[in-house]
């Protein structure tokens, strides 16, 4: 199942395999155990996710509550979705180092590890990552991503425009509203 309609974590649940929902609901306990307080559990993107609350954190980019973690059933494997890591970049370093220790293979997204069978998954080590960022940590990451995506392109526009090149193939490319107003007057 790629996306479920499942309103609930529960619904998601009852849709699963047998096989696949025992895996789900192990690693849904260890998320649950270790999750700082302060963070929801619901059904986002049809999937089971857990989340900062609008009601504490209502501005983000997309109008969704922020995701820390999710896990999902697809068609040929189970994913949990670590957010921690892949916004926080020593974070990341730390968890594959970790996860690449327990002789266990290492297969995975920038924010996602797949698993086909529970035993494929250090559960210990998800459960470690879930409890390293709290609530007040993890919005301040987010918010800093955020800065820094909107100074980007601002800053990417002044460049160009101090240089003048791209101005001025801009308006090379672009016929001037006189010539504009010429040719509809010819016609």
């Amino acid at each position: 199942m790629a996306s479920s309609r499942a309103t609930t974590v529960e619904e998601y649940l009852a849709e699963l395999p047998s096989d696949r929902r025992a895996a789900i609901e192990t690693v849904r306990r260890v998320i649950l155990d270790n999750l700082p307080s302060g963070f929801e559990e619901g059904m986002q993107y049809g999937m089971p996710t857990y989340y900062v609350p609008l009601s504490v954190h209502p501005d983000t980019y997309n109008g969704q509550p922020l995701m820390v973690a999710a896990l999902a059933s697809q068609k040929g494997y189970m994913a949990v979705y670590l957010m921690t890591i892949y916004a926080r970049p020593e974070l990341r370093s730390w968890f594959e180092t970790a996860y690449r220790a327990t002789g266990k293979r290492f297969d995975a997204g920038k924010s996602c590890v797949r698993f086909r069978t529970l035993d494929d998954l250090p559960l210990e080590l998800v459960g470690e990552a879930i409890a390293k960022v709290d609530l007040e940590t993890f919005v301040a990451v987010f918010e800093e991503s955020r800065k820094a995506v909107r100074a980007k392109p601002a800053a990417e526009g002044k460049k160009a425009a101090s240089t003048g090149k791209a101005t001025a193939a801009a308006a090379k490319k672009a016929p001037s509203t006189a010539k504009k107003a010429a040719s509809k007057a010819k016609a």
